[in-house]
């Protein structure tokens, strides 16, 4: 499996949770990663990439709150989410890509998608 998300769970409103994202085969060295999120009965939120020079995007309803990182050696992407809300709630997915696109906030066409990994907020 190219990509294989971890570490959702359940945490209280105001908490923080790391997820983790194992890249293999085909999509290692991925010029483009991110992030995406299903909340239920709503709409599909691009919330976080991160790209090979080391830029990141950022969606407002997370800025300030999630960080994305890369471990080139360990060819996983992290997503350290804090300040939990429970609009957060939601089936995380990571993406990559390689060839530039116009068709989504992070600018690469996501070839690749994992399975997702649940995270619920709520006391």
């Amino acid at each position: 499996v190219p990509l294989v998300e971890s570490g959702g769970g359940l945490v209280q409103p105001g908490g923080s949770l790391r997820l983790s994202c194992a890249a293999s085969g085909p999509t290692l060295g991925s010029d483009a990663m991110g992030w995406a999120r299903q909340e239920p009965e709503k709409g599909f939120d691009w919330i976080a990439g991160i790209y090979s020079n080391g830029s990141t995007y950022y969606a407002d309803s997370v800025k300030g709150r999630f960080t994305i990182s890369r471990n080139n050696a360990k060819n996983t992407v992290y997503l350290q989410m804090n300040s939990l809300n429970p609009e957060d709630t939601a089936v995380y997915y990571c993406a990559s890509g390689r060839r530039r696109s116009t068709s989504n906030p992070f600018g690469y066409a996501m070839d690749y998608w994992g399975k997702g990994t649940l995270v619920t907020v709520s006391s």
